[in-house]
């Protein structure tokens, strides 16, 4: 039997006094499909990820399912959703050892504390390590959170988000502040892990579509509330649908090696 959507969205509108953040949005993910989320400043996407997250209700009509279920136990739902943003890494210990950082994620702590009853299994260690071998930080497992670059840190992030083992990852602009080269190793990382079978469904909401790599197959753009397109980010992602969804025309938008990019 096919398992029902992670997320369901079901003509969900939602008001903040008499102005609508959300208008009528329809939108499912499925689960082992990652998700690229598109639009401007003000389009809604933080409002429409806080309801994903159980943060806000629909207060203008329509329901959210998830997992097929309307009604959901909260700290459980969060449980499964992890929302990854750039200010996360203030809230690690800058002394804490990067291997306890990844293996954090696994109890939903900030910075690993062994408490009373806690047991870290051999195999908890062995995945943590596992891990940053995928996002190419083997090298820093011995080393202090504190002393790695902003873009070190973010991957190092992104594994103890695995070791959660969410359903849902919403990564939050996750390049903001990484200079080019970062953004690189950061996004060849990001790729890598979003095509493990076994890994969760993924959420990269960002302005730059040069940051969509190709394991996002699936798109959502939003301006003002509404849902001006979704689905195949392949064959919705064009210069005139960009134009439309940021107020200016796109000088052109090129495809190379699966990715974008554009000029203006």
């Amino acid at each position: 039997m096919t398992p029902p959507p992670i997320l369901d969205f079901q003509h969900v509108s939602h008001f903040a006094g008499q102005k609508a953040l959300l208008s009528d949005v329809t939108w499912q993910i499925r689960p082992g499909e990652h998700w690229v989320l598109l639009g401007p400043n003000g389009a809604g996407k933080t409002t429409l990820l806080r309801i994903a997250c159980g943060y806000v209700w629909p207060n203008g009509g329509g329901q959210v399912l998830r997992d097929g279920q309307d009604r959901v136990d909260l700290g459980a739902l969060r449980r499964n959703i992890g929302w990854l943003t750039s200010q996360l890494a203030t809230q690690i210990p800058p002394g804490e050892i990067v291997r306890a950082t990844v293996l954090s994620g696994r109890f939903a702590q900030f910075g690993l504390k062994r408490l009373p009853g806690l047991t870290i299994d051999p195999a908890d260690e062995r995945e943590a390590d596992t891990l940053l071998a995928e996002i190419g930080c083997t090298q820093f497992a011995d080393r202090t959170f504190g002393t790695l670059s902003q873009g070190e840190q973010q991957k190092v992030l992104i594994a103890r988000a695995y070791m959660a083992r969410r359903k849902l990852l919403i990564l939050d602009e996750p390049c903001a502040g990484l200079d080019p080269a970062a953004r690189e190793s950061f996004l060849e990382a990001i790729d890598r892990l979003a095509r493990q079978p076994s890994g969760p469904s993924l959420i990269f909401v960002t302005h730059h579509v040069e940051e969509i790599v190709p394991s996002f197959t699936q798109a959502l753009l939003l301006r003002e509330g509404k849902v001006l397109r979704s689905g195949e980010t392949q064959q919705i992602v064009d210069a005139g649908m960009l134009s439309t969804l940021y107020g200016r025309q796109v000088g052109q938008l090129n495809r190379h090696g699966g990715r974008f990019w554009l000029s203006w």
